[in-house]
């Protein structure tokens, strides 16, 4: 049995996280002095002690979250992943734990990546809205229609749950016209912007500069990206996907989909919060989930 390990993205952080390995384990508090060191502010106290506002500053979150899944990844026993994922930002902390990428380097693009989104969440006031009970190509064919402003389909998390983005004046019609198609719900979420839409086009620019100076390394086993839902070991591939994701969609679904057909069925989540789990098991029930 194949064991693919997941890795979450912005929305699982919660103010406590990573304090028990910091306490505990001597590799996890100097990783986490480390990181403090690289980003030039103390983020531990932001993690261990801040507020859930402190939390929700997408220079904190990105940052936060990702330290949060690659210390505990490093330290779990036997860690041997067989694939990986990761969930929009997960997928830099997928890629440090198959080797891809330097803890150093992860960290650096991570918070570049949350820098550049910040600024592009700046430039026009954006958001995103979760859609139930529509069947996917329903909500692309009814964002399809709506010409006031930008909307689209940007996180394929399971059947039947549809994150799209945008500008506010085209999610908000989106809302209203997926609602009178019989959507369960549409609901407008608390998020800093238009994440995984065209609106991210100036961090997808900054991005790409970012990770054209960084060096990749050949992973020990295949990452399943968000842009492609397939499995990927090829260095250069992998950065532009990387490039892509800003702007693309995150195709969960798909990519639980694609692990499952490779083999996989023991999908361990490496990360704050369980949200994972509960994705993977709307998508595959026969799948085992647990947490590293």
């Amino acid at each position: 049995m194949k064991k693919a390990y997941v890795f979450p993205g912005q929305g699982a952080q919660f103010v406590g996280m990573g304090k028990d390995l910091y306490d505990n384990n001597e590799l996890a508090k100097s990783l986490f002095e480390q990181a403090n060191d690289i980003l030039g502010f103390r983020i531990t106290d932001l993690m261990f002690a801040g507020t859930d506002e402190d939390l929700k500053q997408t220079r904190v979150t990105q940052p936060a979250i990702f330290l949060h899944s690659v210390i505990k990844a490093k330290t779990t026993a036997d860690f041997a992943p067989d694939m990986v994922a990761g969930h929009s930002l997960g997928e830099f902390s997928a890629l440090v734990a198959n080797g891809t990428l330097s803890f150093e380097d992860g960290l650096k693009l991570v918070y570049a990546r949350a820098m550049a989104m910040q600024k592009a969440c700046e430039i026009e006031p954006s958001t995103m809205a979760a859609v139930l009970g529509l069947e996917d190509a329903k909500v692309e064919e009814i964002c399809a229609t709506v010409t006031e402003g930008i909307v689209v389909a940007a996180n394929y998390n399971c059947p039947g749950q549809l994150v799209i983005s945008g500008s506010i004046a085209g999610v908000n019609k989106a809302c209203e016209l997926l609602k009178a198609a019989g959507a369960k719900r549409a609901l407008v979420l608390q998020v800093g912007g238009a994440f995984h839409s065209p609106l991210m086009e100036p961090a997808r620019v900054e991005l790409e500069a970012a990770i054209k100076a960084t060096h990749f390394n050949t992973p020990s086993c295949p990452v399943y990206q968000n842009v492609s839902a397939s499995a990927v070991s090829n260095v250069e591939e992998i950065k532009l996907n990387l490039v892509a994701q800003l702007t693309a969609p995150v195709r969960w679904t798909q990519s639980v989909q694609a692990m499952v057909a490779d083999g996989a069925m023991q999908f361990i989540e490496c990360g704050p919060g369980n949200v994972l789990q509960g994705l993977v098991k709307k998508i595959h029930k026969e799948a085992e989930t647990l947490s590293a």
